[in-house]
């Protein structure tokens, strides 16, 4: 949802005044750039997840099993944490992430004063299967009246 005219000029106004008293913050705000952070994320991501592989190869060849268990963890771990950046560098998170017209919450936020769509079937498009359910529960509900 676009701003206001009146909360531009309000935002301006607060930018204004955050430039004027705390000019190094607002240097260091405005000239990072959070693709460049959430790419070096990635690549931390992906050092941490070799040295889990060594982690877990040296478990194999000393046949310690908590080096290896250990070794396993930080390479999930990474994977993870390497997703999670991605899907941030991206812009939006995958299948759920906030599209062009849509707020943080993505298509539930549009949906939720009306009725889903539906589809031939008469299942309701394009929702996870929690609100499928809410939607089969709200019709019990309303055919019980």
């Amino acid at each position: 949802m676009p701003l206001s005219e009146h909360e531009q000029r309000q935002l301006e106004q607060i930018e204004q005044a955050l430039y004027a008293d705390y000019p190094k913050l607002a240097q260091a705000v405005r000239a990072r750039d959070p693709k460049i952070h959430y790419k070096r994320r990635v690549v931390q991501a992906a050092i941490g997840f070799l040295l889990g592989v060594g982690l877990l190869l040296a478990g194999v060849v000393s046949k310690v099993i908590f080096v290896g268990v250990g070794g396993f963890v930080v390479m999930l771990a990474c994977a993870m944490w390497a997703l999670t950046s991605w899907r941030h560098m991206g812009g939006a998170a995958v299948g759920r992430g906030a599209g062009p017209g849509r707020g943080p919450g993505g298509a539930r936020t549009q949906r939720r004063g009306r009725a889903a769509r539906k589809d031939r079937r008469g299942r309701a498009s394009g929702t996870g299967f929690m609100e499928r359910l809410e939607e089969r529960w709200r019709r019990r509900q309303e055919g019980d009246r």
